[in-house]
């Protein structure tokens, strides 16, 4: 998984990042790395990109630095670069919240925050180096100038030395007509026997002794000339690097915690690269222990092909034991759950179904495979206990268990014994636990223990291959005769070896088919009954929505409607108060206008303001009479024209209420006390017709067999919850005892019943089970 993380890393800081990536025990940080890997994703989502091209991991150049050492121009030019990716990610994201107002970042803007611009450090090394890492002569002026020598000082050194090249006795004397460099001066090659024609220095020979490489008489000053301007130029180039190795050390603590941001970072986004990728999304993250991974994908096989699991562990059953023929998938449904786990603790998105939910365990442990070794002379068996050994030292309620081929490389009887008895062990301690058999024995280890569940990997029997779908709550079942008579073995071979397998055998498989086939027939029900259900949330949304848009709508007219009013009123206000200076004057004239006849004006005109009609003061006393209502009073919806029962109050200004088969929170507004408030079922308890017979308010299985009566029962109890029985009869007789408690047993895990009890002396005591229906 590392590997597929490397991939999407922009830099070696990333990189190192991914090698320490270790899964969190603490739930919090668990969160807060989704979250960050989320906010990620959301970032490629809008702009499909991040600049991170060009980052260093210049820590250890910056440190040494900071206690004084010369760093040389690569080393510089890198910080150059990883300043500027610093900054251009500052900038991106400035941008990215100009454009997405409403989009919330708050850990990466918090890692963004702490980024410093360093742009005057930034300035001065880019004035000096280039972005190739070559040291400008802009750099200074001492070093422009030394430069300039070396140019000319290279120029009369390679003039001179062509026109001995081209002279007439070259050929003669010269073995080649080149000019080249020894001990970084320039020389021509003489041959040996003219070595002194040129005076000067020989500074090299040939590995043959025939030619030797002279530096001409001619060329000596200016050789020297030039040795001295490269001196200039290597001094002025280690005194600017020491000046710009002071800047970075100055800044050297800035600089690493920049550092430490765009690392994260690259991580960050390397991890919603790979979500990406993989199409993986956010799980939830609970502290139930409870894992829920639906249409999950193993993370390293190819996510075109790889056929998805549903994979559930934690509440209903914290230990599942997958049972079937090897090579049919069983190990992959427990390494993708040992994997999916590990990689929602280390912050990574999962390849799910969107409704995941992933925990956080304090430890994880696994045996996988075979660990056989011969240099420690230990069989498979003997590896397998000694593995398992160490874990049962450490399990406890916080831990996911993983056993892979529980007790293999035995005597059968006496490892499907150990696997027994291991299981039941973790399982007490609480562990989540998946383990995968192909022991017969286990098949039935489930149905004895609670909070234990039965899985297989589905098998075709027609393609002679695997599915490789989980089926949960189905044993493994052989396929061995199925195959064999599929592959042409003789009927009667078939049968000769059927007469030797033992009832219980041929029972059990009986049993493995009949849950396989209800299975499926449970499938298709449970997609039928998701599509309904979503169809009847998204209408029930649309609904509400359209009367939100309408409340709105009516609240602005009538605000609009008091604002105007509020205006006419004020309006007749001032003029009557105009009118009543003005009488005030006239009498103040002289004139007979008596002061009751100034106040009934003044009140006349008052009356003017606007009064709620005879409707409205009925629809005002209703709704204040409707503020208060109690638990199951029928009342009347006006939003929908309908009664209902009242189920509980919300609030002050809100109730749950029951109409028909659905449940909604009406405001009281909307509701109307009706002329029957005393309490009324919405269940019919007389008894109804139901699939062309009358259901009766109990079920007598006795003499039935076990799965016939459980097959009996769980029909029974869908007809009567619709025939709304607060309470059925169960009879089953007492027997043996096996149907009594297979029927217990159903019955406590039925989500229609809300509790049980014998019945008492006069309902047949222990062989009759009485059941309150929710």
């Amino acid at each position: 998984m590392k590997e597929q993380l490397f991939t999407h890393v922009s830099s070696a800081l990333g990189r190192e990042r991914v090698e320490q990536l270790t899964p969190e025990k603490d739930a919090n940080e668990v969160k807060r790395l989704l979250d960050e890997t989320y906010e990620a994703t959301e970032v490629l989502r809008l702009r499909g990109h991040v600049p991170l091209g060009g980052l260093h991991d210049i820590r250890f150049e910056v440190k040494r630095a900071s206690l004084g050492s010369v760093l040389d121009a690569k080393a510089i030019n890198e910080t150059a670069d990883t300043i500027r990716v610093g900054n251009q990610l500052t900038l991106f994201m400035e941008r990215l919240f100009e454009d997405e107002e409403d989009i919330q970042l708050p850990n990466l803007n918090g890692m963004i925050e702490q980024i410093l611009p360093l742009k005057e450090l930034y300035n001065t090394i880019r004035k000096a180096i280039s972005e190739e890492g070559y040291v400008l002569d802009s750099a200074s002026a001492e070093l422009r100038a030394a430069r300039q020598q070396i140019r000319t000082f290279e120029s009369t050194v390679r003039s001179r030395l062509e026109q001995i090249i081209r002279s007439s006795d070259a050929d003669t004397k010269l073995s080649d007509r080149v000019v080249t460099v020894r001990n970084d001066r320039y020389v021509i090659p003489v041959k040996a026997a003219y070595r002194h024609s040129y005076g000067g220095i020989v500074h090299d020979q040939s590995a043959s002794g025939q030619t030797v490489f002279v530096e001409p008489q001619s060329v000596v000053n200016a050789n020297n000339q030039l040795r001295e301007a490269r001196l200039k130029e290597r001094n002025e180039i280690e005194k600017i690097l020491r000046e710009l190795s002071l800047e970075v050390g100055a800044e050297s603590a800035v600089l690493l915690i920049n550092v430490e941001q765009l690392a994260t970072i690259d991580f960050t986004f390397a991890k919603a690269k790979y979500a990406k990728s993989i199409a993986a999304i956010k799980p939830k993250i609970n502290e139930e222990y409870y894992l829920h991974y639906p249409k999950a994908r193993h993370p390293l096989l190819d996510q075109e092909t790889v056929v998805p699991t549903d994979l559930t562990l934690g509440r209903e059953y914290t230990s599942l034991v997958i049972t079937g023929p090897n090579t049919g998938g069983k190990t992959v449904a427990l390494k993708t759950t040992g994997l999916l786990t590990l990689m929602a603790q280390s912050g990574l998105f999962l390849p799910t179904d969107e409704g995941a939910e992933a925990t956080v365990f304090d430890s994880i442990h696994a045996d996988i495979g075979d660990e056989q070794s011969i240099e420690q002379s230990l069989s498979t068996f003997s590896s397998h206990m000694t593995n398992i050994v160490s874990i049962l030292k450490s399990v406890d309620h916080r831990s996911l268990v993983l056993f892979d081929e529980l007790g293999a490389g035995t005597d059968p009887q006496e490892g499907a014994a150990l696997a027994v008895s291991i299981l039941d062990e973790v399982h007490a301690r609480g562990a989540r636990t998946v383990a995968t058999t192909h022991y017969t024995e286990l098949k039935g280890y489930a149905y004895n223990r609670t909070g234990v569940m039965n899985a297989s990997v589905e098998f075709d029997v027609a393609s002679l291959s695997p599915t490789y779908r989980l089926l949960i709550g189905i044993p493994g079942r052989s396929n061995a005769f199925a195959i064999s008579r599929r592959l042409g073995l003789d009927d009667f071979l078939i049968e000769a070896a059927e007469k030797e397998l033992t009832a219980d055998t041929k029972q059990a498989e009986q049993m493995i088919t009949s849950l396989e086939d209800q299975q499926q027939v449970a499938q298709v029900a449970k997609e039928e009954a998701d599509e309904l259900r979503q169809s009847a949330e998204k209408l029930h949304e649309e609904l509400e929505e359209a009367f939100n848009d309408l409340e709105r709508k009516k609240e602005r007219i009538l605000k609009e409607a008091e604002e105007k009013a509020a205006e006419e009123v004020e309006l007749a206000k001032l003029q009557a108060e105009e009118i009543i200076g003005h009488l005030r004057e006239l009498q103040k004239q002289g004139s007979t206008i008596k002061e009751h006849e100034l106040i009934d004006a003044k009140k006349g005109l008052e009356d003017a303001a606007p009064k709620l009609t005879k409707k409205q003061k009925q629809v005002k006393r209703k709704a204040q009479k409707a503020a208060s209502f109690i638990d199951g009073e029928e009342v009347f919806v006006q939003r929908f024209n309908q009664k209902g029962q009242i189920l509980e109050k919300v609030s002050d200004k809100e109730y749950l209420v029951q109409i028909g088969i659905m449940k909604m929170t009406v405001t009281v507004e909307d509701l109307q006390k009706t002329e029957q408030p005393k309490q009324k079922e919405l269940r019919p308890v007389t008894r109804v017709q139901t699939s062309g017979s009358t259901v009766k308010p109990e079920l007598d299985l006795r003499g039935e067999r076990y799965e016939n009566a459980l097959s009996r029962l769980e029909k029974y109890l869908d007809e009567a919850v619709l025939a709304g029985y607060p309470t059925v009869h169960i009879i089953h007789g007492k027997g043996t005892g096996a149907l009594r408690k297979g029927v217990k047993q159903y019955l406590a895990k039925h989500p229609s019943v809300k509790s049980t009890r014998d019945g008492g002396m006069n309902e047949g005591g222990i062989g009759n089970t009485v059941a309150d229906l929710k």
